[in-house]
């Protein structure tokens, strides 16, 4: 018996636009716009999965304008006229099969290190001079951040988010979350400040309201912003923001009211319950807390977590009958997809089709190249 994909594929609005079905690409770095600038073949990579029918492109995380943003290499950022012109063609590659895109904005926060690009001799900023936990015990500490800074890093945020309406995105989504600044933040681990911005849940939260705040001022009240955030960091995979539906009611309230349109719930396995009262995973108490609409993701579509690809192993397809059944109980709204994108950019026709035989396998390999 073939599953019935219809609740799928039926559409969603987005701001000034309607998504055709509910398959969102989710965001993944992948290292290939060298200098920061989207290459022809970054504008062809996103273009085929939404030729393969993902209505909603997120793209890799892309860095805002400050000098400790970028943590990793060949990065692409959302600044300079020379990037911008890079991403106005991406979004026309996208927008011309029939897809939207926005990009995620990102800022690393103490994840980065000297000797980084663009400029090696800059360090890591953080709320406290705490080293990240990816770092163990070796590493420099970030350099902590004074108001001054936090201001200039809230400004980078508005200003990319503006950058991304001008050259025709969709939205924008605020990286939140996996330990990166907006979630150091959040986090008591690398948050030690006793300032207004740390001490309290609710000062931990204040830069992250302050960046959705700026954002909405930046580009007005129709312009879609996806807030990502999680359960699980970087460095711990066993790290919580809310511990209980309390704690998480009292995370995303203010982010809601500061001007979130949809939150993008990231989980390492989307089928798993978040909290014992009741079966419903993060995206769905997410729903039922702040009743915007949720993104839910984690292996969607595969047999293991992502952190198998870290390890050099594949993952095979799996069936997505149980996603299915969560989404016709309205748990969520939107499913984004990853690995299984990146093995298979027909990914979502497959499965509309029933041709779930023909899907392929997601092998690691894959990440080397676009």
């Amino acid at each position: 018996m073939k599953t019935q994909t219809e609740t799928l594929f039926r559409p969603f609005p987005f701001g000034s636009t309607t998504l055709w079905n509910r398959i969102v690409m989710a965001p993944m770095t992948r290292s290939q716009s060298p200098g920061g600038v989207p290459t022809a073949e970054v504008a062809s990579y996103y273009r085929k999965r939404a030729e393969g029918g993902v209505a909603l492109i997120i793209t890799e995380g892309t860095v805002v304008d400050h000098p400790g943003s970028n943590g990793y290499p060949s990065v692409p950022r959302i600044y300079g006229d020379d990037a911008l012109t890079g991403w106005r063609h991406v979004v026309e590659a996208v927008h011309g099969a029939g897809g939207a895109i926005i990009p995620q904005l990102w800022h690393v926060g103490s994840v980065r290190q000297p000797g980084m690009e663009p400029d090696p001799s800059v360090g890591g900023f953080g709320p406290s001079a705490v080293l990240h936990p990816t770092h163990g015990e070796e590493g420099a500490p970030p350099t902590a951040l004074g108001e001054r800074d936090i201001t200039a890093i809230v400004d980078a945020f508005a200003s990319a988010a503006t950058n991304a309406q001008s050259v025709g995105f969709d939205g924008v989504e605020i990286h939140g979350a996996h330990g990166y600044l907006v979630d150091q933040f959040l986090w008591e681990r690398t948050n030690q400040r006793t300032d207004h911005y740390g001490g309290s849940a609710e000062n931990r939260l204040r830069f992250a309201t302050e960046v959705v705040s700026a954002v909405r001022a930046a580009v007005g009240a129709d312009f879609p912003i996806v807030f990502r955030f999680s359960q699980w960091k970087m460095g711990d995979y066993r790290a919580k923001p809310a511990r209980d539906p309390q704690e998480l009611e009292a995370f995303l309230t203010p982010l809601a009211e500061a001007g979130v349109d949809v939150f993008h719930a990231s989980t390492r396995r989307y089928w798993k319950p978040e909290f014992k009262e009741s079966n419903l995973n993060l995206a769905g108490w997410t729903r039922k807390i702040t009743g915007r609409p949720t993104i839910t993701v984690g292996s969607v579509g595969l047999d293991s977590d992502f952190l198998s690809a870290f390890m050099g192993k594949g993952a095979g397809p799996e069936g997505i009958e149980n996603l299915i059944e969560r989404m016709e109980r309205d748990e969520f709204d939107l499913v984004a997809v990853g690995r299984a994108l990146i093995a298979d950019p027909q990914w979502p026709t497959k499965v509309r089709n029933g041709h779930f035989e023909d899907i392929e396998p997601f092998n690691p390999e894959a990440l080397a190249k676009l």
